[in-house]
């Protein structure tokens, strides 16, 4: 406390002397006043801090002109429509189910799957594209109080003017605000979470009440926590992909010049004015016609040599970036390349893993409607929130993405019984794990069975195949009359 007392009193002792009365001044001892605050640059608004907010979104106009560029891209060039078709293909083909393992539960499900609304058969698909174009889902959702029935409607992202986060957690989306129409108005709409609202906070509950317009689902992909607004799948690639059709409509226009060429004619010694007056009179021969001339006339045609071979690298080196973004090898673009059937079948699987991502994150989806739908359907009525165990039934089955090489599988499987029935007669491997091995390669060849139930099951069996092998023992439905003596 005397070390702070004995600070001020030497700044005290080197301060400025106090200012004269006001009327004892002089013109030089008068106070300055501080200059009115000026911004200096103009759009001093339009910045930020880099590190004040942690908003990892597009902005607004950004937003908008992405969706429309992705939109384009994908009607009107070739390469990104397949780079949005190719996935979706391997993933819904086949079809996708819904089920519970409640029967009650199942008719639900169903009811709801082929609602004449819904359609999920016909609209899963258009869904999941445009997913995969604007980065995010928008499904608004009417529910009958009485029965608890859902339906499932759309908001086009472009109508989207904000997604507000919760304040207490920046990585849960509470509400959806729609932007405002020719008559000012818009909706607000509560995203959907399947539990009741006791699992926000007191702030957090009192903000989602004034999401009054209804609720919906919203799912975003390729986006950042922080973030609430999705992208699309084509953002990267979109000025590739643009400046790769330019180049290709560039070489449509050379192959039109290639074709094209012009008669070039010499006249040995002949005057300026004499090659006029025989331009005059001379005509371009037809195809197939007959040309006659002395040793002074020499008439060819002339083509461009325009080195068609640059181009055809040139254009690989482009589509194999763009595809390479994408995640999808050359071959798959109907382009052969320097593949063969052994190096196309590895290049595949990076391809794959990424569909699979895709897959998983909409099997997330369909569960979470499938929940919801469930939900509902259990507090028609008023009835209380269901337990969440009841809700987690629900799974998604989807096919096959590519028909299975089951041929190694089948080599693998008999080398590893065999190994793993040697390595038990040893000693090495007690016969559960030896079987959960087994059931590891099983998997591969879409057998999937229990290892502990498999076991006890088997040896069950094998105790009633000794039973009946043993001398003098018969089946309990035969009598001892049926048998012949020998």
């Amino acid at each position: 406390m005397k070390m702070a007392q004995r600070l001020m009193a030497t700044v005290r002792a080197f301060a400025a002397p106090a200012m004269p009365p006001a009327d004892e001044r002089q013109d030089d001892e008068r106070p300055l006043r501080e200059a009115v605050a000026v911004t200096v640059d103009p759009d001093e608004a339009d910045w930020r801090k880099l590190t004040g907010d942690g908003n990892r979104d597009l902005t607004p106009m950004t937003q908008e002109r992405m969706q429309r560029l992705a939109h384009y891209v994908w009607e009107q060039n070739l390469l990104g429509n397949r780079l949005i078709e190719l996935p979706l293909a391997y993933m819904l083909s086949e079809g996708v189910a819904m089920a519970h393992d409640e029967p009650d539960l199942q008719d639900v499900l169903h009811a709801h799957w082929d609602d004449p609304i819904n359609q999920w058969d016909l609209k899963l698909e258009e869904r999941v594209r445009e997913l995969a174009l604007f980065g995010e889902l928008c499904w608004p959702v009417f529910v009958n109080e009485l029965t608890g029935h859902v339906r499932i409607g759309y908001l086009d992202p472009c109508r989207i003017a904000e997604v507000v986060k919760d304040p207490d957690n920046a990585a849960q989306p509470i509400g959806v605000i729609t932007k405002k129409d020719s008559k000012g108005r818009y909706k607000k709409y509560r995203i959907i979470i399947n539990g009741g609202e006791d699992v926000f906070t007191e702030r957090t509950r009192e903000i989602r009440a004034g999401f009054a317009d209804g609720e919906c689902f919203f799912y975003r992909v390729n986006g950042l926590i922080t973030g609430g607004r999705g992208r699309s799948d084509l953002l990267a690639q979109v000025d590739w992909l643009d400046g790769y059709d330019q180049f290709l409509f560039g070489e449509l226009d050379r192959a039109s010049f290639m074709r094209a060429f012009v008669w070039d004619v010499t006249l040995k010694g002949a005057t300026p004015a004499e090659v006029a007056d025989y331009a005059k009179k001379d005509k371009p021969p037809s195809p197939g016609s007959t040309h006659y001339h002395n040793d002074t006339v020499e008439r060819k045609a002339m083509a461009p040599e325009l080195g068609q071979y640059e181009s055809s690298a040139g254009a690989r080196l482009f589509r194999g970036h763009i595809l390479g973004g994408a995640s999808i090898p050359e071959h798959w673009f109907g382009t052969g390349g320097d593949v063969n059937r052994a190096t196309a079948g590895e290049m595949g699987d990076p391809s794959f893993k990424m569909i699979s991502k895709r897959r998983n994150f909409l099997g997330y989806v369909l569960r979470s409607v499938g929940m919801y739908v469930l939900r509902r359907h259990l507090m028609a009525g008023g009835k209380a929130e269901p337990e969440s165990a009841l809700l987690s039934g629900v799974s998604v089955t989807w096919p096959e993405m590519i028909a299975s090489d089951t041929t190694k599988y089948a080599a693998a499987l008999q080398q590893v019984v065999m190994a793993a029935a040697l390595a038990v007669e040893r000693g090495l491997l007690s016969e559960l794990t030896a079987l959960r091995i087994i059931e590891s390669v099983a998997e591969r060849l879409g057998t999937d069975f229990d290892a502990e139930d498999e076991l006890a099951t088997a040896r069950e069996e094998a105790a009633g195949r000794r039973e009946a092998d043993t001398f003098g023992d018969l089946p309990p439905d035969q009598d001892m009359q049926d048998v012949q003596p020998i």
